[in-house]
């Protein structure tokens, strides 16, 4: 593992120690649902940031990030290679909460799949891959307010044939 993305992990983990927002602890019914958009989105860029460093401390060397193809509607959050793989990464992020019991990696639904997969093929066509190993992995990182964000990483979570 190189020392870089070791160190850097480090740094990210640090800054997220206490959770990945950086709101105040005011009741979530207080804020408009402008705001509340908001610091969802904001936490799920810096779940992707954080499961981007994870993922490097692994080894994976990405080759695109928030990739868009200008044919298909949808996004893929990271793709990279694992060894000789080809990955294609989602990452979900949720924040615990009282009455939010469901795992993040079930939101990965075959409609996602689908789009996923759609996506991915136009990735591929895009860069001229021909022949390649493929897989599709899901990062779940669960964010507890003040807790360090706990990631679960889920190697070939669906098979490609949805």
């Amino acid at each position: 593992m190189p020392i870089a993305s070791w160190l850097i992990f480090r740094a990210v983990q640090w800054r997220a120690r206490r959770g990945l927002r950086d709101e105040d602890r005011s009741p979530a019914a207080a804020r408009s649902a402008e705001d509340q958009k908001e610091v969802s989105w904001r936490t799920g860029i810096r779940g992707e940031t954080y499961a981007y460093w994870y993922l490097r401390r692994l080894g994976y060397v990405f080759v695109a990030r928030n990739y868009r193809s200008r044919s298909a509607k949808g996004e893929i959050d990271m793709i990279g290679y694992d060894g000789g793989t080809l990955a294609f990464v989602e990452v979900r992020t949720r924040t615990m909460r009282e009455e939010l019991t469901a795992l993040p990696e079930l939101s990965v639904t075959t409609g996602k799949q689908e789009m996923l997969v759609r996506t991915a093929k136009f990735f591929l066509l895009e860069r001229r891959i021909k022949e390649c190993p493929l897989r599709f992995d899901v990062v779940a990182i669960d964010n507890e307010m003040g807790e360090p964000p706990m990631v679960r990483l889920h190697k070939d979570a669906f098979s490609p044939q949805v």
